[in-house]
């Protein structure tokens, strides 16, 4: 008789054993943190996601934090410790996220045509192609930048450069090239036609148009299942206002990011040489052999 009734109370046990566990692989349980880039504008990104912040409080009955990293660097940082639930990442940030695990939920919003990254140079200047820049001195953008850094690197792979300086943003990449601090920079097409405005677009000639990017995504981190899945019904079902702030589509289609991973993972053994001087950006075979071992 007790040996039947403890059979009889087996598959309760189980039930009791696999809620214990599941509940424990949730990253975090008490808050969801929200991750965005701000690009020196943090009060004016907080401002955009106010609503959709509070959406998602009210309907998920949890703490939402929004956190504004200041530029790639930061919301790299962030990323790679898996300190962000949900990241709005541009193209390259999607990247390095993908790396971590972080899945993608929803394209974010493109106003436009597709759109490219840029390397620029003075109108004034000397250099006339890619190959002119040996022996030169560029800006690139912080590491997770598409446009900004793994696009013009995977353009430039085979040059010496004399130095490599990171910008912080894509404004002082305009200055930098303005004031003859560099040869040349990179940054996205959008930013340019932002910021030539500032100083001048007949001071600037564009050496180089990439690839078109494929636009940014909304991605999950490592959240419990049954959690992850309400999210994503919550989001797309959020109001349009909520939405509209927080400029990504509910109801399209994830973008093909297959070519541009194989960019990204291309420059990726570039990284330790960038910060070099001077930086070669090219990768011996035995030691790209070395790295397949």
């Amino acid at each position: 008789m007790k040996i039947a009734k403890l059979l009889s109370l087996l598959p309760f046990l189980l039930i009791v054993f696999n809620w214990g566990c599941s509940s424990q692989e949730s990253v975090n349980n008490d808050k969801l943190i929200v991750g965005v880039v701000g690009y020196g504008d943090s009060e004016l990104s907080l401002e955009r996601y106010q609503r959709f912040q509070n959406y998602l409080a009210e309907q998920t009955k949890t703490p939402v934090e929004l956190e504004v990293a200041y530029n790639e660097l930061k919301a790299v940082e962030e990323i790679e410790r898996s300190n962000w639930d949900i990241v709005f990442a541009s193209p390259g940030l999607a990247a390095i996220a993908n790396k971590q695990g972080y899945v993608q939920m929803f394209p974010l919003e493109t106003r436009g045509n597709a759109k490219f990254g840029l390397i620029v140079t003075r109108a004034d200047s000397t250099i006339n192609q890619l190959s002119d820049l040996q022996d030169k001195i560029i800006a690139l953008g912080e590491r997770g930048s598409a446009s900004g850094y793994y696009l013009p690197l995977y353009d430039l792979y085979g040059l010496t450069l004399q130095e490599v300086r990171f910008a912080p943003t894509p404004e002082s990449v305009m200055a930098w090239v303005e004031d003859g601090t560099v040869d040349a920079g990179a940054l996205s097409e959008t930013d340019f036609d932002t910021f030539k405005a500032v100083y001048g677009a007949e001071n600037f000639r564009i050496l180089q148009k990439s690839r078109a990017i494929p636009p940014g995504v909304v991605l999950m981190g490592q959240i419990e299942r049954n959690q992850s899945e309400f999210i994503t019904r919550v989001m797309r079902e959020a109001p349009s206002n909520v939405v509209s702030d927080a400029k990504y589509l509910p109801n399209a289609n994830l973008p093909n990011y297959e070519y541009f991973f194989q960019i990204v993972d291309k420059v990726r053994p570039l990284e330790e040489r960038i910060s070099q001087q001077p930086a070669t950006l090219t990768i011996d075979r035995s030691e790209a052999e070395s790295r397949t071992e």
